[in-house]
Parts: structure tokens; sequence; C-alpha cells
């Protein structure tokens, strides 16, 4: 018995040894994975052999174990190849790429579902390249593809082919896709294609057309498919794939299914062209949060008529002059109305299905390179668009298709970078507001539109940035100018006009918290106890400002919990109000500095919520004092409610 109990307290310190000695690992880097990385993290030296050698051998999954396991789901790369991917930037694989990575090696056919910008490219990418470059080549002239891609867009086809390219040097990639010349592809085709990514229609051309064949291809795959098959190409991908495919047949293509969503009619769908035992990864779950999990999701209420001003203070705020910012439309004429209007301070271009392919290129290019922060796009660039340094997306209304919400948002937040997905919406949006947080499996934080404080402290600091960039050299230039107008202004009223003529605040008008209206302010009045009716605040503050207040108050809300209410006034009028109001044990009224929780709608008893009236209501929906005094009441009404 007692060398059992030896026995076993010996197991017991070489476990915590082994514990001890896995916490020294090193972590992975921030946007890498660790027991998934391409190189396995290399233990820390530790000057006693035999720790390191409990350490290996102890029960610790994040150690050695975990290097072993990231070495073996690597096994089949080739080294000259792992060189390549780390000259391309490629030090780590994402979880659906690692996943993935085995089972289409195999050439075993897949649906993959993962979260927007989470690598589903390279996922079969890399696998497929590794594959036909460690076959022998075949370099001959006319060569039909071995590779066949599908993707619902021009703008995803370009991406796709570019991913392929960056991966080698061996293999012919060419891109077909609508609104370009016919030549230049029958030029490439003529040479041979190893990988071909196209759009459905450019590829059913070339085949009715007798020029490209694809009884050979070896690999077929439709990425963002159930936007390909739900937007109307499904007749034209059952077209096309016709020509690879024979029924009953052994030697069909490996089938690869890649999107971000996949309805379950998109499974049926694709066992038609898929062997029976095929492989299924689903990386989301469908009670788990569909959307990419490095994005934050806020809502602004916001009218229609207030939302390009709004616009340019919510990118000033959210992402500076300095950031990038996708704005999305639901048609093509907002898009060009936004990009052209004057209230939006920073530099925009539109993109839509109306431009010009060549001009889309362009501006994509510019939007990457950096000539321009905005774009304004409807939902052509939504899907499968790579920018990675995306800070902030906004939406202008809440689309009715929560997967085109989800694409969307994917935009930022991508390749484990975090990003900022802003959603505007009007008081009748509130249910699809709803429904998108239901279907996605997110909450959105209702916040109000950035405070005149907010926006100065933003636009300060991209002055800030702007004068760092001046060279010595340019700055003696303007000495004299500096000089004489420190003597006529003084020191910091001049540098505070430069800084804020350099920023473009010059202007900046106060907006409410609650519906983003010019030339108001938000206050909260805090009770107490709780509160059963909002005639109970309208008391108190008629009682000590007086009954003519109430023309000067609307769109009031109760705080969450019924602990006092919030309401918008002029910000003429606020100075007045703030010396004629006295807090009491109470009741305490402030300026809000953001918007504070609020009650929903439908549960605040009538009051602010129906159809009929605005929060200065009684238990039965009707005005309790001066119900017929005044002929303007319709418009107050109307006001406080909106």
């Amino acid at each position: 018995e007692s060398k059992e109990k030896k026995l076993k307290r010996r197991g017991k310190l070489k476990r915590r040894g082994a514990a001890e000695d896995g916490d020294e690992q090193p972590q992975p880097e921030e946007s890498g994975l660790g027991e998934d990385g391409v190189g396995p993290p290399k233990p820390k030296k530790t000057k006693k052999s035999k720790a390191k050698h409990d350490g290996e051998a102890g029960g610790d999954p994040s150690g050695a174990q975990r290097a072993a396991k990231a070495a073996s789901d690597l096994a089949p790369f080739h080294e000259t190849f792992l060189d390549y991917l780390a000259a391309r930037g490629v030090k780590y694989l994402f979880p659906v790429q690692v996943k993935t990575f085995q089972p289409i090696y195999d050439g075993k056919d897949l649906i993959a579902q993962a979260r927007t910008g989470t690598g589903k490219t390279f996922s079969f990418a890399i696998p497929l390249v590794e594959k036909l470059q460690s076959a022998s080549h075949d370099g001959r002239r006319g060569r039909a593809p071995k590779v066949l891609v599908l993707v619902p867009t021009r703008e995803l086809a370009i991406q796709v082919a570019r991913d392929f390219q960056n991966l080698t040097r061996k293999l012919s990639v060419a891109c077909f896709y609508g609104g370009t010349p016919y030549k230049a592809q029958f030029d490439l085709l003529k040479s041979g294609i190893d990988v071909l990514v196209g759009t459905p229609g450019r590829i059913k051309d070339h085949i009715q057309n007798s020029k490209l064949d694809l009884s050979t291809v070896k690999h077929v795959i439709l990425d963002e498919v159930d936007h390909m098959l739900d937007m109307g190409f499904a007749e034209q991908v059952e077209e096309i794939l016709g020509f690879a495919y024979k029924k009953g047949s052994e030697d069909n293509p490996q089938t690869l299914l890649f999107s971000a969503t996949c309805p379950r009619w998109v499974y049926d769908v694709a066992k038609k062209y898929m062997k029976d035992e095929y492989e299924q990864i689903d990386l989301v779950g469908k009670k788990t949060q569909r959307t990419a999990t490095t994005v934050e999701h806020l809502a602004i209420q916001c009218r229609w008529s207030q939302r390009a001003a709004v616009l340019g203070d919510i990118i000033q705020v959210y992402s500076g002059s300095h950031g990038r910012t996708i704005v999305f439309c639901e048609t093509k004429k907002e898009a060009n109305e936004l990009a052209l209007n004057a209230s939006l301070k920073q530099d925009a271009q539109s993109l839509h299905g109306d431009i010009p392919q060549k001009q889309r290129e362009i501006t994509l290019k510019g939007f990457r390179n950096g000539a321009f922060e905005v774009l304004i796009a409807t939902n052509v660039a939504a899907r499968g668009l790579d920018i990675p340094e995306v800070d902030l997306v906004v939406q202008c209304s809440p689309p009715k298709d929560v997967d085109s919400y989800i694409h969307r948002s994917g935009r930022t937040g991508r390749a484990g970078r975090t990003g900022i997905c802003i959603c505007f919406y009007q008081r009748r949006e509130e249910d699809l507001l709803r429904q998108v947080e239901h279907k996605a499996g997110i909450t959105f934080k209702r916040i109000g539109v950035p405070s005149a404080t907010e926006i100065i402290k933003a636009s300060s600091s991209d002055a800030k940035k702007f004068l760092d960039s001046v060279p010595p050299s340019a700055v003696d230039y303007f000495r004299q100018s500096a000089q004489e107008l420190i003597e006529e202004k003084g020191a910091i009223d001049a540098l505070a006009a430069a800084l804020a003529h350099i920023s473009g605040a010059s202007s900046i008008q106060q907006r409410s918290l609650l519906n983003s209206t010019a030339g108001f302010v938000t206050m909260v009045l805090q009770c107490s106890i709780e509160m059963r009716t909002m005639s109970y605040a309208w008391r108190a503050l008629k009682e000590q400002l007086g009954e003519e207040v109430d023309a000067k108050i609307s769109a009031m809300r109760f705080l969450k919990g019924k602990m006092g209410v919030c309401f918008d006034i002029p910000v003429d009028e606020l100075s007045h109000i703030q010396e004629q109001w006295q807090d009491t044990r109470r009741w305490q009224l402030s300026v809000a500095k953001e918007l504070p929780e609020l009650e929903e709608y439908p549960h605040e008893a009538g009051h602010g919520s129906s159809r009929f009236g605005n929060g200065r209501q009684g238990d039965n929906g009707f005005r309790r004092n001066n119900r017929f005094k005044n002929g303007n009441q319709g418009q107050n009404f109307n006001r406080s409610f909106h």
C-alpha cells in the first residue's frame, strides 16, 4: 500500500510539472491559432532536460502535444510550399482551413459553412494548389482546366483568382466574367488553364461556343453557393455542371460547397452532384451567433432626411480620416446620392451594378490603396470582397434578408481584426431590427449619434495626425505667417482655428440621441421610484418649468425599468431649463452624454409608443390637461412621436 501511495504521489508531481511546463509555452500571435498554426509553436527552453521531458510526457494539450497535432494536420505540405506560404504572409491557418484541409486533399466531397471573414477562400485554394503541384505538371498548350470555381459576382471572382495566384507560380490561373472582352479569354484558353475562376454567365457562354471543355475537370467549387442558387443562377449553374458530371459515375469531379450561410434546401440541391459519403463541416451551428465574432453591432435611430449628415459624424468618430468605411444602401440611386452629398465630409465613391466593370475595378483598387476612405455600395460588393483594413461598416437600413446583414457586416472584423457595424433604423423598422437579432444570434447595442464633444475630440486627433505628416522643410515656409497669426490672434486661438479648419469641423450641430434630429439635445429625468405612467414625469416638469414646457419637450421615452424618462428639447432652450430646474430627492435632471437603456416601445403602456400619440398621455391614451386648448396640438403630437 505504501508503494502504491508513493507511485500515485510521484504521478501527481509529474503531472503538475507537466502542467507548469505547459504554461511556459509561448502564446501564439494575437491573430493566430496556437493549436492550428502552420509552424508548430516551439517550447520555451528550460535548463533541466528532465523538466522538458516531463512537459512532453504530461497530459498538457497546449504544449508539445499541441505542436505535434499542428504538425500532423499539415503533414501533406511540401517544405517548399510552406516556405512560399510564409513568404506570402501566411503564418497560421484559421479553424475552417485546418478542418477542411485533409478532406479536400484526400479528394472527398465537402459542404463547409463558416462565418464571414474566417478565410473560406484559402480553405479550398491551399489544399488544391498543393495537390496539383505535387502531381506531375501538364504543361501542354490548350489543356482544359483541372479546377473550376463558380462564384456569384465579378468582384468575388477577381478576389478568388488573386488568392490562387498568390499561392502558386507553377499553375495557370484564369478569371472569366462578363463585361470584359472575349478575345483575351480565348487566348488564355488556347494557352491552357489549370485553375478557372468565373461567374456562371460567362462560363456558360464559353461552353456553348465550344471554347471551354469541362469533361476532364477534377475539382468543382461553388463559392457563396446559397447566393448563387437563391438569386437566379440555379439554372445556369446546373447547366454548367451537366457538362462536367455524368449521372451515377464514380469519376465525377470532387465537389466542394462553401458559404457563410447554408439553408436546408442548399443541401438538398447539392446532393445531386455529390457522392453519397460527403463531409459536412459546420463552424456556425443552428443556435450560435452567425456573424463574425470580431464585429461589434450597434444600432442608431435616424430619420431618412438626416442620414447623410449623421453618416459624416459617425465615420469621423468611429473610423476617422485615416480609416476605411463601407456604407451599404438598398438601391443604386441611394448610393449615388450619398456619395455626392455635401454633408459627407470624407472622400467617397459609389459601387453598384450600373457602373462599368472597368470602373468598378479601378474603384475597388483605389479603395484598397487608400485613395479615398469611404465606399458606398449596394449588395453587389457584400459577398466575398476581402479588404482586411475595413474599420467600419454602416448599413443605411436593416435588410429584410438576414443573410444580407451577415455578409455585409462581414466586410469588417476580418482575419482576426476587430471591427464595428452600425445599422441605421427608423421607428417603423424596429421589428426588422429585432428580426435580424433573432435570426443572426446577435444583440444590437442601441446608441445615439456622436455628441459634439466626441466629434471635436475625433476631429482634433485626425488634425494632429495630419500635422505630424508635414515634413520639417515645408514648415519653414510658413514660419513668418505663423508668427503674424500668433501676434494677431494669440498662439492658442490661432492653432485652434487651424485645427478646426484642417479637420473640417468648423461647424458642428448638436443632435438628438433618440432620433438624430439636428438642433436638439437629449435630457434624462431620473426618478427615485418606479413610474407607472409618463404623466407622473410631466407633472414634475410642469411644477418647476411651467405649463409652456409642454411645447418644448418631444420624443419622451421611459428609461429601462421605468425609473425615469428621457426626452429632447431644442438646443436654444437648454440654458433656460437648466437655470429654472432644481434637483430634489425624487427627481434629478441632466443632459444625456450617451443614449441610456430604454424600455421597448410595445411595453410602454401606450405612452410614447401608441400610433395615436406621444409621451404626453394619461392612462387611457388621452392627454389629461389642455386636451383641446390649442390648435397646434396635432403638430406637437407628431413632433413628440418622431
